[in-house]
């Protein structure tokens, strides 16, 4: 797979978020099967893992330690704070450099390792100065138990504040067809400090996949069963976007998930996207698609067919999109 550049990192141009394999879409796969899909991401070129203190509460950081312990040296590790389940089992945002340092502590030790590649803030805690969360980031930075600062969900202006603190290496946020907004000033506040753009959901949480047609029977703890877009009234509507787009997949000779992810690896070479999944084979057709090539006309006819004005319904609900920064269409 050919390789992009976080900082001085070089890593797959295609990620694998490991989120999937524990937390956020209903019950994952075993830890055997979990085990194996890790190892053979390695195998199928993958050299960006990420992970979260959040997803599983622990439980993925740990698998992702487990797994992939004999073969450290191989890919670039990724993990994140400030979202994190507090001490009375409740998920908070806590930007406290005390919180920052015990859910790096707590990381490294599930991860099984000295020293996390890049570690994101997971949220920006609007309660606690922003200088003083990635003051705390630039310390363990020089304590050598991270190498590189990220940040993840903020908005243009809350990356050029961090980056002037500290250096910021990537920013992650949800990028796709049907979610465009790092598009209004984020993706330019990365190029301006020379920052990766870490895209996750790149294939629209399944839907641009073609394969989640019916959201009726969704797991109850599936994280898409509060967001609007997946309301089995509003779902229906978006799928009829999806009848041009496996057109346009079948004339660039690629399967939907693939032109979901080559349009993301078109756009801008400081774009990496890093699409989850609990399946081995969706794994390793996702890795396909850093060989597509899209022409000119397929790009526009994309850009024209999905995006914010054609897409149904919000992304978030509104609690959970009061914790996002990133700029919103109007």
């Amino acid at each position: 797979m050919q390789t992009r550049k976080i900082a001085d990192l070089s890593v797959s141009s295609i990620g694998l978020g490991c989120m999937n394999l524990s937390y956020g879409y209903g019950p994952g796969p075993d830890e055997a099967y979990g085990i194996r899909l890790l190892n053979e991401a390695l195998d199928a070129g993958y050299t960006l893992m990420d992970t979260a203190a959040l997803y599983g509460f622990g439980e993925n950081e740990k698998l992702v330690g487990k797994a992939l312990k004999s073969r450290r040296d191989e890919f670039v590790l990724a993990s994140k704070c400030g979202l994190r389940r507090n001490r009375e089992g409740v998920k908070e945002i806590n930007g406290h450099p005390d919180a920052i340092r015990e859910t790096c502590e707590d990381s490294l030790s599930r991860l099984g390792v000295d020293v996390i590649d890049l570690y994101y803030l997971h949220r920006a805690d609007p309660n606690v100065p922003l200088e003083d969360t990635i003051g705390t980031l630039s310390e363990l930075v020089s304590e050598g138990k991270i190498r590189y600062v990220g940040m993840s969900e903020v908005s243009a202006e809350q990356i050029k504040r961090a980056h002037a603190i500290h250096p910021i290496a990537a920013v992650q946020t949800e990028y796709s067809l049907w979610t465009r907004n790092p598009e209004i000033a984020v993706l330019q506040a990365c190029k301006d400090i020379g920052a990766a753009f870490v895209a996750f959901s790149p294939v629209a949480r399944k839907f641009l996949t073609g394969t989640l047609q019916d959201v009726s029977g969704l797991h109850p703890d599936d994280i898409r069963v509060t967001m609007p877009r997946f309301q089995p009234d509003t779902y229906e509507k978006n799928l009829e976007l999806l009848e041009e787009y496996a057109n346009l997949a079948q004339e660039t000779g690629c399967t939907m998930a693939q032109l979901a992810l080559a349009w993301l690896l078109h756009k801008d070479d400081h774009i990496i996207p890093i699409p989850g999944t609990t399946v081995i084979e969706h794994m390793k057709e996702n890795a396909g698609a850093a060989a597509v090539s899209i022409s000119d006309d397929v790009m526009a006819c994309l850009e024209k067919l999905i995006n914010q004005d054609t897409v149904i319904g919000g992304r978030y609900n509104d609690q959970a999109q009061s914790t996002v920064f990133t700029e919103q269409f109007a």
